[in-house]
């Protein structure tokens, strides 16, 4: 839409219904700045919208996203509780899957609770997200069994494989059932 002095508004076809917009139609202030605070908050769900639909993503990290945009922050938190309203954020389901994925790719509880840490999924869910993960047993003996199995195992390579394992999110508990078999093995 552009006013006679030339400057422009981008505004969807809700508010050319709901305002009665025109071509020629006279807008006072008041109207004006109710046209404005509409059209940034379609704009506003319009982003929403297009984001999540690129990327999953949490409500929380949604309106941060937004805000970076330059969205208004009551516009951003009025998208996501939109998008929460017609069912396209659930941040439980958002949980649920991201630790999934940690699972598929091979990753343990710690790497997990990073991953919801990062992705800014709210505490209260992750609980109930984490108790989908398994006790990581097969991953383990899988992973060792590819980085040491076929060769002369000695302490630096079992310690290698400890170290990766840590670093894949899995606990000490989890892994030193697995790595005690290998040193018992003999040469």
């Amino acid at each position: 839409m552009t006013f006679s002095d030339e400057t422009t508004l981008r505004v969807t076809e809700d508010e050319l219904l709901s305002f009665g917009l025109y071509e020629g139609r006279e807008i006072d202030a008041d109207e004006l700045a109710r046209l404005r605070k509409a059209a940034a908050s379609s704009s506003a769900r319009a982003l929403a919208a297009r984001m999540i639909g690129a990327r999953a993503l949490s409500r929380a990290a949604l309106i941060k996203k937004l805000s970076q945009k330059g969205v208004e922050e009551t516009d951003a938190i009025a998208a996501a509780d939109w998008l929460g309203s017609i069912g396209a954020l659930d941040d439980a389901s958002y949980a649920a899957a991201l630790v999934r994925r940690c699972s598929a790719s091979g990753y343990g509880a710690a790497r997990a609770k990073d991953e919801l840490y990062r992705a800014l999924v709210p505490r209260e869910l992750w609980d109930e997200a984490l108790a989908q993960l398994d006790d990581g047993a097969e991953t383990i003996e899988k992973f060792a069994a590819a980085k040491l199995g076929g060769r002369a195992i000695d302490e630096k390579a079992i310690r290698r494989v400890r170290d990766a394992l840590l670093r894949r999110g899995f606990s000490w508990e989890q892994i030193r059932p697995v790595l005690s078999r290998y040193r018992e093995l003999p040469e």
